[in-house]
Order: C-alpha cells, then sequence, then structure tokens
C-alpha cells in the first residue's frame, strides 16, 4: 500500500520535478482519488446494508427492525468502512507533513466520536418509537428519558472531544467541571428541574400522555400529546397547543379529568331558578291532576295516604292548607325529578342521583340536578344533558311553578 500511495511521488521524481513539488503533486492526488473512492464505497455500502436491512425489516414480524431502518440506524452504520479507510490511508498521504498529520488524527477523533453519538443517537430514537408503540408504554415520558441519555452522551462526547483538541486527559475536565458546578447547575437548572419532574411524573402516575388536563393559568384544557424534559404539550380542544414547563405539572396544582374518565360517569351539575313566589301548597284538586302522571302515580298515592292518617289522628282541621302536614308543587316537582332521572336510559344508576334545593336568591330559589351520564363523550354528554332540561324545562307547568326570568323594562 504505501508504495502505490507513494507511486505519483517517485514518478514525477524521475520526471525530474523536485522531490517538494513532487510531494504536494502525490498529495492533492492522492487525496482526490481516496475521495473518489470513499464516495464509491460510502454510497455502495450505504445501499447494500440499507436495502439488506430494508428486505429483512419487511418480512420481518418484529417491529423493532422497521424503526431502526425508519430512524436511519443502518445509514450511520455504513460510513464506518469509509472512516476506517480514510484513518488507515490518510496518515500514510500525509507521512511527508508531520504537522498536518497530528491534526488529521485529532480531527479523526472527532469524527469517529461524532459517528459513535449518531449511532447511538438513532439507537435511542428507534428504542423510543419502539416503546411508544407498545401499550404499556403509550401513556409513558419516553421522550424525557431519551433526552436525558442524549443531554449524557453528548457530554461525555464533548468532554472526549475537548480531551482529543487539548491533548489533556478526561479527568482534567471533569475536575474543571466539579469546581464549575454551581455555574453548571444556573446554565441547565431547567433541564435538571425538568428532568426530576418528569420522573416525579412518571412515578406517582400524575399525568399520561393522552390524559385530559385542565391548568387555566396557562390557558391549557385539552389532551396531553407529548411530555419531554423542559415541556409538556397540551392540545386545547380548539386545537391550539399549549406548552407548559415539565417541573410546573410537579410545583403547581390542575386539574386531571382522568379519574372521571376511568369512572362510570360524567357528572351533570346544574341548577334552574324557580320563582319563589310560585312555591304552593297542593289542594286535593291538585293531587288528582298530578297523580295522572304515571312517574308520580304511586309515590302521591302512597305519600298522600300517610299524610292522610297523620292528620286525621291529630284532628288537623284542613281547611287551611297550611295546617298539618302537606304537599307542595316544588317538594312533588323535586321527586318527578329524581324518578326521571332513576328511569332516564343514559344516567348511571350505580351513582349518585340527587334533586336538592339550594339557598334561595334574589333570583329565585335554586333547583339543583345532581347526576352522572354514563356516556363520557363530550359532544353525547351534552346533548344528553340539554335533552334532560329540556324536558324539565318544560315540565315545570304541570306543577304550577314558574321559571325565574329577568325582564328589562324599557322607558319609552
Amino acid at each position: 500500500m504505501k508504495n502505490l500511495i507513494r507511486y505519483f511521488y517517485n514518478l514525477f521524481v524521475s520526471k525530474g520535478l523536485s522531490e517538494t513539488t513532487a510531494e504536494y503533486l502525490n498529495l492533492l492526488i492522492g487525496i482526490s482519488i481516496l475521495m473518489v473512492v470513499l464516495f464509491i464505497v460510502d454510497f455502495v455500502f450505504k445501499k447494500v446494508i440499507v436495502a439488506v436491512f430494508k428486505s429483512y425489516a419487511s418480512k420481518s414480524k418484529n417491529t423493532f427492525d422497521d424503526y431502526l431502518v425508519k430512524n436511519k440506524t443502518f445509514n450511520y452504520l455504513a460510513h464506518i468502512v469509509p472512516l476506517s479507510l480514510t484513518i488507515w490511508i490518510v496518515p500514510m498521504l500525509f507521512v511527508s507533513f508531520p504537522t498536518a498529520e497530528k491534526y488529521l488524527e485529532i480531527l479523526f477523533h472527532i469524527m469517529v466520536i461524532v459517528l459513535t453519538i449518531w449511532i447511538l443517537r438513532s439507537i435511542l430514537r428507534t428504542f423510543r418509537d419502539f416503546l411508544k408503540s407498545l401499550s404499556s408504554f403509550k401513556d409513558k415520558p419516553i421522550d424525557s428519558y431519551v433526552q436525558v441519555f442524549m443531554i449524557f452522551v453528548w457530554f461525555i462526547g464533548g468532554i472526549m472531544i475537548f480531551s482529543s483538541m487539548t491533548g489533556k486527559s478526561i479527568w482534567t475536565f471533569l475536575t474543571a467541571l466539579g469546581a464549575m458546578s454551581a455555574v453548571i447547575l444556573l446554565i441547565f437548572k431547567d433541564t435538571i428541574l425538568g428532568f426530576v419532574a418528569s420522573i416525579q411524573v412518571a412515578v406517582n402516575d400524575t399525568v399520561r400522555i393522552g390524559d385530559w388536563i385542565t391548568m387555566e393559568k396557562y390557558g391549557a384544557d385539552g389532551d396531553v400529546v407529548e411530555i419531554n424534559l423542559s415541556s409538556v404539550k397540551v392540545q386545547n380542544f380548539d386545537k391550539t397547543i399549549t406548552t407548559i414547563p415539565t417541573y410546573y405539572l410537579t410545583s403547581q396544582s390542575f386539574k386531571n379529568w382522568r379519574g372521571m374518565m376511568n369512572s362510570g360517569g360524567r357528572r351533570i351539575k346544574r341548577a334552574i331558578l324557580i320563582k319563589t313566589s310560585s312555591i304552593s301548597f297542593l289542594s286535593t284538586e291538585d293531587l288528582n291532576k298530578l297523580q295522572e302522571i304515571e312517574l308520580l302515580n304511586e309515590y302521591l298515592q302512597d305519600v298522600q295516604k300517610n299524610i292522610d292518617i297523620h292528620n286525621q289522628e291529630n284532628n288537623i282541621n284542613k281547611n287551611v292548607l297550611m295546617n298539618g302536614r302537606n304537599l307542595t308543587n316544588m317538594g312533588v316537582f323535586r321527586t318527578y325529578v329524581e324518578l326521571y332521572l332513576e328511569n332516564h336510559p343514559y344516567i348511571n344508576k350505580t351513582m349518585t342521583i340527587m334533586s336538592r334545593q339550594l339557598p334561595p336568591t334574589a333570583q329565585g330559589t335554586p333547583l339543583e340536578i345532581y347526576a352522572f351520564s354514563n356516556n363520557k363523550v363530550w359532544k353525547n354528554y351534552e346533548k344528553i344533558m340539554a335533552d334532560i332540561f329540556d324536558h324539565l324545562l318544560s315540565a315545570i307547568p304541570y306543577f304550577d311553578l314558574e321559571v325565574f326570568e329577568l325582564n328589562y323594562t324599557i322607558n319609552k
């Protein structure tokens, strides 16, 4: 090989050129030939290796090799052969240029380190994509861990590059970095906080990818689509993206709707304002009229029977309705609401169903409906809730009740 590399030098010297000129011409021709050879070798190896592994990956049932191809791992591996040839041949080309050979040696060390980092990066990305494809890891912050490993790899690579450039040992840089630890902590404060937060989030299972979270302070209300070392990306329901620093998930409060999504229903909690002046006792005629409502028929018969027995035993004068025990239109309507909800096909019967009266206000007496729909999809939930209140608002006049409405008087 040495004779081949010195071929043009010997040829030029035999033709009468000076040794210095022959050395430079030999070097120039050698580099040109080497570049052409390296290009061909790199192209062939890249084509052959990638084609072979693509063919294997397409036939293999395992998806891991597909992600290796996707992240160009084999493309980077194909560079090993041309780089090895370069490291082997170039020193022989520059044998007459010892100063340049010294710098080229440093350059080759750097190239080896960078190529190694690229290969490790592609492998880490492959593991990331592969783990994300597994159901048990889909909601885990894999990006955070990959970024931490990549920071560590680049950190070690950077130290090795500086060691090659300066000729000093790695321990010298590590000692210097130890002395600069305060500055390093200040520079990488957010990275360190994000790393610790991502571990806490994963260990405590606070947030998963796919969770619906609400963080009003930062305008976040939607699904978590990515958790990485520095931030959490939330796709809001209007399709905008809100980015929240990862460590805010451990230092500040937010609402995670996962509990609701995993439960048997989604809560309905809304009140109807009843005009207070429309609340009254029910007469016998009123009761007979309300008994025509199928849901209330059995209830009214049973409760009125007990009331009549109580009033008779205590000789209550029922010429005045307020004497003794009585039913009110508000109380009967409250019972009707609960019976209606208990018979509704889209209300979860195993969870709380309640109709309660809240303290009276200047806008009337609120009657709150508290229940859980068995369908948690937002659109379906809103439809179920709207249908329920459409029915109840339409039923209110049957009980001689009125819904409060604020009327504005326009002075002409």
